[in-house]
């Protein structure tokens, strides 16, 4: 029989896929002989079983009551007693950290009669009152979904009732006066009064938390970072130690490094008189956790000496809650704590110097992702700037845009293009969609471990929290600074993640330290973070099997990517060549009806081509080159037929129309095609327009020849697009070989060295792979087509049309046009290699769509055996660390 619940001494810290998180967590710190307060795990397996069937799995029940009799002979105590009550905290805890997205409630046990027991055993009429109101206030919004602005009002009114805005001003009185107006609230909205039974308030919290595993903000979140949907949430049980038992008590959240910037030192959050809800909420401004070591200078001690213990046992940055409950210290949570860009390269390097962890693991622990968010821009250090205030540095960058005040307007406003910062009090879990809809938050609450700060640094958001001085008024969408600037909404602000500052209007950006690094190839060795970049990206490049190539058109773009470390060419698009002032010739090629017309258009586009390679070739200074002949649908090349035809129409009515004119228009509709993206293009182009193909050969081989005779090597590589069948290279083949024939494409005599190859951007091409391989050389992947043609999707179309709604339904857990779909598009992909090299072992293996600088394509690639990678040029730093990070992944 499944075993559905564990007592947190039988787990440990491996056992995430069952016990979640924070249960797996809890468990490991119980074996390490920390203080944790006893308690029990509901599995992930049980979740799953209580969603499939909508109820809880058979035995689930009765395994809950049997750990729960352990806990309470453990306690000394029954759940909700009247005169001692044993009180459990119901926590969510999934395999992957999910902050915020999912269900707690504190608490649970107390009731009308259990509160004045709680009373009585803690001396304190108020913290038994204080406890009572959280739970009415948790229970209602999170298990009886009612709007938690009721109870939000409730509180405001009874704070301004006694003149106050501090909650820690409302006496024992006050707060079981509230107690009863929160039961009121239950009765109005649920339907139903406060539940009094202790086990149903047990029961119907575990079902809120597994419930809590779809909620839509969870969904969110889930699709936001990758996490697969059908995991499911394991559930704690735990039972409950006070924060809020008067000053000598309090709750707190420390990281055992500094998530943001990976510095060393005491890092974290404390509020006294407080449960660990408020710290996590920024509901209030909490203190330093230095502020500990003057307040109870021995808990402080063991703290710091815990993090210590935890951070060499995790061998990583540990994420920490806890609680003191009248001067003793106990742990509710560790996990791995999440960190910015800068701090996870920063930290990553600092372990191996600690030895703690190895070369390859601090590769692991680093993503292109966050690589990525590394070279963006900040804001210019010299530019004339309008503070407004200063907060906490919450999580890195620099962000400006139009200020919004909830996120239904932010989603809007993004969705139509505009930039905005989304600007609340504080935020909670339902915000999450305007978080990622924003290009950075600002709150006037919270700290450095509050909602906003934590999720924002997990999106690599920038975001300043705590900004007290600021008067947020959120009904009105305004904000008011302590000097009485107001900043209404759509007004534009420019909020530093880094320094906290907050500004009026919009700020100029400068490159960041990483991209310069990058551009220039200097070192600042008084930087940590880039000297942490540095290390990482140099082992990367000596473990990865792959090669980095980039798409590039022009000289200037392939020395752009030499300097971010390309190691050659593997997509230069010949059409771009013939946009602006050459796009006539083309034209005049494609519409050539006669021999002598068609040869006149090709003379005048030869030498420009040759101009063209010779650039890129020195750029690449021997690299290899992989040239694709061009490979347009004809539209772009052609007139609008519309436009032309309304404008040969007036021109006939005014009796202004020209022979050549209709002439054209003749030419247009006869070329015109319905789906161009399908029609006259790539190879086909090639073969039915004479000699095109056999000026762009000569063009590749005289600038190879003529740059071999400086002696500078080149190789270049002819790419044959959109190729189904092995008829068609074969006589593009057979044309290339009689122009490497001519002596203008000799070197000494010999052919300029050369290979000839073909894109793979048709299933069919895919599938006779092998018959393929007979001629070509090499086979690069273009995953871009190959995405469209599997799927059946035009990409301009559908990614404006019905996208957005397959991702909100989860049918597309992220586009395939941005990450790979590795079931289809990859197996195809899988297939053609397999199949090329079978035939011709020495088959050469790339791809040269954008999903060559998508981190989770790049290991796709790596394991199905390519040889490189191609990408634009600033994505090329992010390929090479992917696929170092390939090598290293288990």
């Amino acid at each position: 029989m499944t075993k559905f619940v564990y007592d947190f001494a039988e787990g440990d810290k491996d056992q995430k896929d069952l016990l979640g998180g924070k249960g797996a967590n809890l468990a490991e710190m119980t074996n390490l002989g920390l203080p944790v307060p006893p308690g029990f795990t509901i599995t992930t397996e049980a979740c799953r079983a209580y969603l499939a069937g909508g109820r809880e799995p058979d035995g689930m029940a009765d395994e809950v009551t049997r750990h729960l009799t352990a806990l309470e002979r453990t306690m000394g105590k029954q759940l909700g007693q009247a005169d001692d009550p044993l009180l459990v905290s119901v926590r969510s805890g999934a395999k992957f950290s999910m902050p915020g997205m999912m269900e707690t409630v504190l608490n649970v046990g107390l009731n009308d009669a259990s509160v004045h027991g709680l009373a009585a055993q803690a001396g304190d009429e108020r913290f038994a009152w204080d406890s009572y109101r959280r739970l009415v206030q948790m229970f209602g919004a999170t298990v009886l979904d009612i709007d938690a602005e009721h109870f939000h009002d409730a509180l405001e009114a009874a704070k301004s009732a006694k003149g106050t805005k501090n909650d820690l001003d409302l006496d024992a009185g006050d707060l079981a006066a509230l107690v009863e107006t929160f039961k009121g609230v239950v009765r109005e909205h649920a339907g139903r009064d406060f539940p009094q039974e202790p086990r149903e308030q047990l029961d119907l919290a575990i079902r809120a938390v597994f419930d809590s595993w779809n909620s839509e903000r969870a969904n969110i979140y889930r699709r936001q970072e990758r996490i697969p949907s059908d995991l499911g949430t394991a559930v704690s049980v735990c039972s409950m130690v006070f924060g809020n038992l008067g000053m000598d008590s309090g709750t707190g959240v420390a990281f055992t490094r500094d998530p943001a910037s990976g510095a060393q030192g005491v890092y974290g959050d404390y509020l006294q008189n407080a449960q660990g809800e408020d710290v996590v909420a920024g509901i209030r401004n909490t203190l330093h956790l230095t502020e500990l070591e003057r307040i109870d200078g021995s808990s402080y001690r063991e703290l710091m000496e815990i993090m210590r213990t935890l951070e060499n046992h995790y061998r990583d940055l540990c994420d920490i809650e806890f609680t003191i409950e009248r001067g003793k210290l106990w742990m509710l949570q560790t996990r791995v704590g999440k960190r910015t860009a800068a701090a996870a390269f920063t930290v990553a390097t600092q372990l191996v110097d600690e030895g703690l962890i190895d070369d390859d693991e601090a590769l692991r622990r680093v993503t292109g992702h966050q690589l990525a968010q590394l070279m963006f821009p900040r804001f210019d250090p010299d530019a004339e700037k309008q503070l407004l205030t200063t907060g906490m540095n919450a999580s890195p960058g620099a962000a400006g845009g139009k200020a919004v005040f909830d996120s239904p307007t932010a989603v809007a406003w993004a969705k139509r293009g505009e930039k905005v910062v989304l600007v609340r009090r504080e935020t909670n879990p339902d915000d999450l969609s305007g978080m990622i809809a924003a290009e950075g938050i600002l709150t006037s609450r919270g700290g450095r471990t509050s909602h906003a700060a934590v999720v924002a640094r997990g999106m690599g958001k920038t975001a300043v929290c705590g900004a007290e001085e600021l008067e947020v008024d959120v009904r009105e969408k305004r904000f008011t600074t302590a000097s009485g600037i107001e900043v209404l909404e759509g007004d534009v602000i420019a909020i530093d993640g880094t320094s906290g500052e907050v500004y009026l209007g919009e700020v100029p950006v400068v490159p960041s330290p990483v991209m310069a690094y990058f551009q220039y190839g200097t070192v600042d060795r008084g930087d940590e973070l880039v000297t942490a970049v540095d290390r990482i990206m140099r082992h990367a490049d000596t473990r990865r099997r792959m090669r980095v190539r980039a798409n590039a058109d022009t000289g200037d773009d392939a020395e752009l990517a030499r300097t971010f470390g390309a190691e050659g060419i593997g997509l230069c698009r010949t059409e771009h060549m013939f946009l602006g002032e050459r796009r006539s010739l083309v034209e005049e090629l494609v519409l050539a009806e006669t021999h002598d017309q068609r040869e006149k258009a090709l003379a005048a586009l030869l030498p420009l081509q040759i101009e063209d390679f010779t650039a890129l070739y020195r750029a690449m200074a021997g690299l290899p080159v992989t040239i694709r002949l061009l490979d347009p649908p004809l539209h772009e090349f052609l007139p609008d037929l519309t436009e032309l035809s309304v404008e040969v129409a007036v021109a006939r009515e005014r009796g202004e129309l020209t022979s050549e004119r209709e002439e054209l228009l003749a030419n247009v509709r006869r070329l015109h095609e319905q789906n161009p993206m399908l029609g006259l293009r790539g190879v086909r182009l090639g073969i039915a327009v004479p000699g095109l193909f056999a000026m762009q050969v000569r063009a590749i081989t005289r600038a190879a020849a003529s740059l071999a005779a400086e002696g500078l090597s080149v190789l270049p590589e002819i790419m044959v697009p959109l190729v189904s069948t092995v008829q068609e290279l074969q006589a593009v083949a057979a044309e290339i070989a009689d122009v490497v024939a001519e002596p203008e494409s000799r070197v000494e005599g010999e052919p300029v060295p050369h290979q000839v190859g073909t894109m793979i951007e048709l299933p069919r091409a895919a599938l006779v792979a092998a018959q393929i391989a007979e001629v070509a050389q090499f086979f690069s992947f273009g995953t871009n087509d190959l995405t469209q043609t599997t799927w059946g999707f035009s990409r301009d179309d559908v990614e404006s049309s019905f996208f957005s709604a397959y991702l909100d339904h989860g049918i597309f857990g992220v586009s395939p046009f941005e990450s790979l779909d590795t079931v289809g598009v990859g197996e195809l992909v899988e297939i053609a290699s397999w199949r090329g090299r079978e035939v011709r072992h020495d088959l050469k293996l790339g791809i040269c769509g954008e999903h060559g600088g998508d981190p989770d394509s790049v290991h796709f690639f790596h394991h199905a055996g390519l040889d490189y990678v191609s990408c634009s040029p600033f994505r090329v730093p992010v390929a090479r660390l992917e696929a170092g990070r390939a090598a290293v992944v288990a």
